[in-house]
């Protein structure tokens, strides 16, 4: 082959050629739908008081979160790489920085530091820009002595939001059914789907692996094992959402609400 031909075929495989200089994405690489982070951050500061403007997103292709400056006051609201959120909420924890991140929710209760955050599960499919979709739950160190809870109302708005943008809809999973003194991610999830708020306080709960009777199995993502009054509260919690789950809602036609508008005005 001459010169010429090789120099031309070097120049046809250009695209090929500027692929292998490329960074390879890894399962960490979940970079997130701006409109998904802007819900997310709305609701921090809806329900935490922090300012927009006092947010830090240190998590970032090629970026230490260690040697990032950290300004006073500030809070990290971010997407972190889910492989070593033990190792992230450490190193916030032991060096006072607030944070609200995102966190795999099926084994949100893992590691060793589980009772020492406030875990929210709320039953969000998030598609993100590298493709994988992945079911989301947020830890944070703002949530005072709640260890766990189910939020319906931050699910239904990324739920929302990631139908307006892609059309995606929630697939329900499987479960394995554990008595009311366990609780698990999945199940504070299938609260949440079902517009069950509830929430576990530090002193009524510790982290537990599996319990005795699973032999070699164990409980995926972790587990709480409950006090006998939160116990109660989360029996009393997944009977509600059963039944709201049961029940069947009849909706008004058009002409019914048209009557509904014509009752609803003033009488002179």
């Amino acid at each position: 082959m001459g010169a010429t031909s090789q120099s031309k075929l070097k120049f046809e495989d250009y695209d090929g050629f500027v692929e292998k200089f490329k960074p390879k994405k890894t399962t960490d690489d979940c970079y997130t739908p701006h409109e998904i982070y802007d819900v997310v951050a709305d609701y921090v500061t809806e329900r935490f008081g922090i300012d927009r403007a006092d947010m830090v997103r240190p998590f970032y292709p090629g970026g230490d979160f260690e040697s990032f400056d950290y300004p006073d006051g500030c809070c990290v609201v971010d997407n972190p790489p889910f492989s070593i959120l033990q190792r992230i909420k450490r190193f916030y924890r032991d060096n006072g920085i607030k944070f609200f991140i995102f966190a795999p929710s099926l084994t949100a209760f893992s590691g060793a530091l589980t009772t020492e955050f406030t875990h929210i599960i709320c039953d969000a499919n998030i598609t993100y820009e590298n493709g994988a979709v992945v079911r989301t739950a947020f830890v944070t160190n703002m949530g005072g002595d709640i260890v766990a809870e189910s939020c319906p109302e931050l699910g239904d708005r990324i739920n929302a939001k990631m139908d307006e943008i892609k059309g995606c809809t929630s697939k329900k999973l499987s479960k394995y059914e554990y008595p009311d003194e366990v609780l698990t991610s999945a199940k504070l999830q299938w609260l949440a789907a079902h517009h069950t708020p509830f929430q576990v306080r530090r002193p009524d709960c510790i982290s537990i692996r599996k319990l005795e009777a699973q032999g070699d199995k164990s409980i995926f993502g972790g587990g709480l094992l409950l006090s006998e009054r939160a116990a109660a509260e989360r029996a009393a919690a997944e009977r509600a959402a059963a039944e709201r789950a049961a029940a069947h809602k009849w909706e008004l036609s058009e002409r019914e609400r048209a009557m509904v508008h014509a009752l609803s005005k003033p009488v002179d």
